[in-house]
């Protein structure tokens, strides 16, 4: 998972915050020294195994402590634990003690892809050339409509429910998306994911320190393999303690960061029906398929905190149609800084590119499509008339599936 461009509006030039990170203040030094003492600080007390210091929890010997209060809340702690100071990342071992639903989904996944294919679909992917690998997006919805009694057998999974809940607490939001790595498929370069891993360096750098702080605990990430993975078919690779640096987001485009990661990053073979969990600020890869005939298949959770949402449901979409004429009046006859005109559009235009239907809306060219403010900002840079800007402005809301009412109604 990874990619450089996150398509946001460009912010009006500001001296560097004093409170915030800067990439070329990133040092191997420090982040090597972070990774060498959470090797020190990691305690387990469940795991059954932990090669290259990854726990391995067996869920078969594991089953009976979910269902104890006092003992499931004791593996929810170590499990926080690890994520936050330990390794960052785990695996489930046997979370599907059943393969069938996953066998099962695996078909219906199948299906789709071939749908798709035959209706030329080729959505744009944070990660990769766009039809290098077979990706769905949206997977949970698709799996749902086409076959709802088996995604209630799929999603029934205690310890993924688990997983999340110790991460995120209750009320979560899940998403995932199917990806197919075919024989022959390329290595990754390391990153780090969502939320401030799809920024560009100049974006996260806007952000204070405390947010590249916060910016992990809104995500939990996860994968359930849906088939057997050999090393040799690619499986993640892993930089075990990386996510300990808090500068990581900034640093993981960099050369010598990418090096360290090359030189000490390690893999582990997963087994049909494993779940691996990981921090989002994990340094982390997808591998080379090096076989002639495994297409790896796992499906990708993205698990979000529910505190990731607006108090009110705002009708953007209209609030922009009533201000551009203001604003292109504004701009046409220079009575607002760039400053005022930023402070306007912030309070007016959705300023995020997600959540979005990322199968009409895809990042093409980048990490996520254009946001609000980004059509805003260009229609008045280029003085577009209000009725070429609305028609824009309604395409947009309905590629990103809310209609051109936008979010909320008022």
């Amino acid at each position: 998972m990874r990619g450089d461009d996150f398509q946001t509006p460009t912010p009006t030039p500001t001296l560097p915050r004093h409170d915030s990170y800067r990439e070329d203040n990133c040092s191997i030094a420090d982040f090597a020294a972070q990774i060498a003492a959470g090797t020190q600080t990691q305690q387990t007390e469940f795991a059954d195994s932990t090669p290259h210091g990854i726990p391995l929890y067996h869920c078969d010997i594991l089953r009976d402590a979910l269902g104890d209060p006092v003992t499931r809340a004791r593996l929810l702690a170590e499990w926080v634990h690890v994520l936050r100071e330990g390794a960052g990342v785990l695996v489930l071992q046997h979370a599907y003690d059943d393969t069938a639903p996953i066998d099962e989904a695996t078909t219906v996944f199948e299906a789709v892809i071939r749908d798709e294919r035959a209706q030329g679909a080729v959505g744009g992917d944070h990660f990769a050339k766009a039809g290098a690998n077979d990706r769905i997006w949206n997977a949970l919805e698709k799996l749902c409509l086409r076959a709802p009694e088996l995604f209630a057998r799929y999603y029934a999974n205690e310890f993924v429910a688990a997983a999340a809940d110790a991460w995120l607490g209750p009320h979560y939001q899940m998403t995932s998306q199917i990806n197919v790595v075919r024989p022959g498929g390329a290595a990754q370069q390391a990153h780090r994911d969502y939320h401030l891993g799809f920024q560009t360096v100049d974006e996260a750098q806007r952000y204070p320190a405390h947010v590249h702080t916060m910016s992990p605990f809104l995500t939990l990430q996860g994968a359930i393999a849906h088939i057997d993975m050999p090393v040799e078919s690619g499986p993640t690779k892993l930089l075990p303690y990386s996510q300990r640096y808090a500068p990581g987001y900034l640093a993981w485009r960099r050369d010598d960061f990418r090096g360290y990661f090359e030189t000490h990053c390690v893999q582990l073979p997963l087994a049909k029906g494993d779940a691996l969990f990981f921090n989002p600020a994990l340094f982390h890869a997808a591998g080379e398929n090096r076989t002639a005939d495994v297409a790896r298949m796992a499906n990708l959770l993205q698990i979000s905190s529910a505190y990731g949402r607006a108090m009110e449901s705002i009708n953007r979409t209209a609030m922009c149609e009533a201000i551009y004429p203001v604003l292109h009046a504004c701009v046409a006859q220079t009575r607002l800084s760039a400053a005022q005109l930023d402070a306007v559009i912030a309070s007016c235009a959705e300023g995020y590119p997600f959540p979005t239907n990322l199968d009409r809306d895809p990042p093409l060219g980048g990490l996520a499509p254009p946001s609000q403010q980004t059509l805003l900002k260009e229609a008045l840079a280029e003085a577009w008339p209000a009725r070429k800007f609305i028609a824009a402005l309604r395409q947009h809301a309905a590629r990103r599936g809310t209609g051109a009412a936008g979010y909320g109604t008022t």
